[in-house]
Formats: structure tokens, sequence, C-alpha cells
């Protein structure tokens, strides 16, 4: 039975830059489960008393309940505002698949009191540590999950009801309000969610070398006109770039078929006629890659469609932001990229590169502007 479920991601593993081995142990460990969607956090007091309320503990005695007990404490002090009203960040993330709950619960997340060490996501990033007397001295459960069907909707309903308020891009939660601090973007590509279950996770990771923080999460379907417009100024440089080429190419062929020397105007004008074509094609190819869709034979009424490829888009915060990221990120050219960047690591040629990222300011909003990073897209996909 196909199931939606939730996956929180804690203020410590977030605030520790664990959140892409998390994510890549989350989707290694079940082949049947998919995230569906993602949003930053920063829960307000209403928000936390209302997840309290739902988690349902009622203080009885037991060991489930005793475990049950641990996690509202933690909910309580952990996630609410600190005492100088600074918020913490958390990542929620939407998953979708065949008894999703339970697959969670038992081989993904697994148990708070564990056994074993290394494969649960709790048996590597959580603690749960005794003094010699049995009581527990530190907790940390790593993620939040729900226990059963019924409460995975409670929940979820509980998280979309303050989505409006307490999620989005979090502007002034990792950083003070003043701080001089800039925002970019990083839109993972289709082929990093293809290739491997672990690739996303391990990319994120990587970006975390920055010591910039996440501010934002979405999962994008892009449509071919926000592929079109976020890699319209592409257009026009495959224009200037390949014009040469192209005259190249006109020249070659021309005094192929010819027996005589082909004039220079005439080769200049069929390249001019040629060079928009040209452009054209191989910014169809990208628009193709993105979203799966050939914009030139698609009919235009359906470029407003969202897409099947899978992208995940970030907003990182920090100090020159967009320099860090980029470095981190390396050239276009995987060839070319310097070692432990991202697409020296997983990327193949110039358009299988792994990952985009913002080159300036206005870029970056510009971007986030076309992606619609700010709106929230959970709760049509809680109602679909």
């Amino acid at each position: 039975m196909n199931q939606l479920t939730y996956v929180l991601i804690n203020p410590y593993i977030i605030y520790k830059s664990r959140t892409g081995s998390v994510i890549s142990r989350l989707l290694s460990r079940s082949t049947n489960m998919h995230i569906v969607g993602a949003r930053m956090f920063a829960p307000s007091q209403e928000l936390v008393d209302d997840y309290l309320d739902a988690l349902n503990y009622d203080h009885k005695d037991g060991d489930t309940n005793r475990i049950d007990g641990f996690i509202y404490d933690y909910v309580k002090k952990r996630y609410a505002p600190s005492s100088d009203g600074s918020k913490r960040r958390v990542m929620l993330l939407l998953l979708e698949g065949e008894n999703a709950i339970e697959e969670l619960k038992e081989n993904v997340v697994g148990a708070i009191i564990r056994e074993n060490v290394g494969e649960t996501i709790r048996d590597t990033f959580g603690d749960y540590i005794e003094n010699e007397n049995g009581d527990v001295i530190y907790f940390e459960p790593a993620v939040l999950i729900p226990r059963t069907v019924e409460s995975a909707k409670k929940h979820i309903d509980v998280w979309m009801k303050h989505a409006d308020n307490d999620s989005g891009i979090l502007e002034n939660v990792a950083f003070p309000k003043n701080a001089d601090v800039q925002k970019t973007l990083v839109m993972i590509k289709p082929d990093t969610l293809a290739q491997s279950r672990t690739r996303t996770g391990a990319v994120i990771d990587i970006f975390a070398k920055t010591g910039l923080k996440i501010i934002a999460i979405k999962i994008i379907h892009m449509t071919v006109a926000q592929a079109m417009e976020f890699y319209g100024p592409v257009r026009q440089f495959f224009i200037n770039k390949f014009a040469d080429k192209v005259g190249d190419k006109v020249n070659r062929a021309l005094s192929n078929a010819f027996e005589f020397d082909i004039p220079a105007e005439t080769v200049e004008m069929v390249k001019e006629q040629l060079k928009v074509k040209n452009a054209d094609n191989e910014f169809g190819k990208i628009v193709n890659f993105i979203t799966g869709c050939d914009p030139w034979n698609t009919p235009e009424s359906e470029w407003s469609t969202a897409s099947k490829e899978t992208c995940i888009a970030l907003v990182y915060q920090g100090e020159n932001a967009i320099e860090k990221i980029r470095n981190q990120l390396g050239s276009t050219d995987p060839n070319k990229a310097a070692p432990a960047t991202v697409r020296k690591e997983f990327g193949q040629n110039v358009m299988v590169n792994t990952a985009h990222a913002s080159d300036s300011p206005e870029n970056a909003e510009r971007e986030m502007g076309i992606l619609k990073i700010a709106e929230n897209d959970l709760v049509e996909i809680v109602t679909r």
C-alpha cells in the first residue's frame, strides 16, 4: 500500500552539517521510497506546542511510553525557540512509497535504543547514553518520524497548518538580521538523483565543506517554460560562443559541395542565418535534459506542465556564499574541475554535470523567483 509519511531532520543534525549523510542513508536503505516534498522550517512556539499535542505523550509507565517521553521532552527543548527568541532550523521531508511508515521505522531510521552500529540512521547519527544508574544523560534521536498511519496524518497536518508562517526561505534564522551574508541557489540536477540513491546526500555533504547554512529546500519538477526562462541567458551565450564555429562549418560544407571558392560574404550571410538556429538546438538539449521534454517538439500549450524529472533546489546563506559554492562546485567541464569538487567527483560532461549554482546575487534572486522557492507547495502534495 502506497503511503505518505515524513521525516524531520533535527536542528542539531543540521547544525553539525550531517544533513547530506542523513539523506543518503534515508534513500539508500530503501528502494521503494521517494522524497516528494521538502521544506525548511523555523518552528514557532505555537508550532512546537501543536506538535507536542499531536505526539500525545500520556506519562504512563512502560518502555515504549518511556521513549515517547524522551522524544516529547526533546521536541519541547530542542525544537522551540531559544530563550533569546532565536529559532532553530528543521528540515521536513515528505516521502511516499509502499508501506513507507513501517519501512522507515524498522529498516531506515531504526530504534532509539539500538543493538547494532552503523546500519540505520539512528545507529550512526543518534545517541542514547545512560550512566551507571540507568539514567539517560544524553539523547539525540537524529530524526523524528511517525509510528503509525494515523500519527503520520495527524503530525503532517500540524506542520501544514504552520507552513505558511514558519517555513520557506529562512532569512534571519541562521545568521543575525544585519549580518553581512549572501544567499545563493544550488540546483541538484536530474542526473544526480537518477545515478545513485546516495549521490544527492554526498553532493550536499561536499557543499557542507563551505561552512554555509542551508536556509531553504524544495523538490522541483521544472516546466519547459521555467527551464527556458531559467537558462535564458545561456541561449544568448550560445549564439555568441558558437558563431565562429558555425561559420567554419558553413565554409567547409559549401567548399565541399562546389568546385569554386565560396565568397566570404556568402559564408557570413549563411552564418548569420544559422547561428541562432544552432544556438536554439544546443539550448533545447539543456531544456530537454532538465525537463525530459524537447521544447521545439512540445506544444507550447504543454510548456507549463510539471515534468517528471526531479531536481532538488537548496538555498545556502553565509559570507561570500556565491563564490564559496561555485568554488566547491567546480568548472562547468568536469574534466577541468579541481579535485574534490562536486563536478570532478560526479560530473560526466558539460551538460551532465551534477548541479547548478548561481553566479551572482542578481541571478540568485532571479533563479529563486523562477523556481518559486519561497512558495509553499507542501499542502498541494499532501492533498493530491
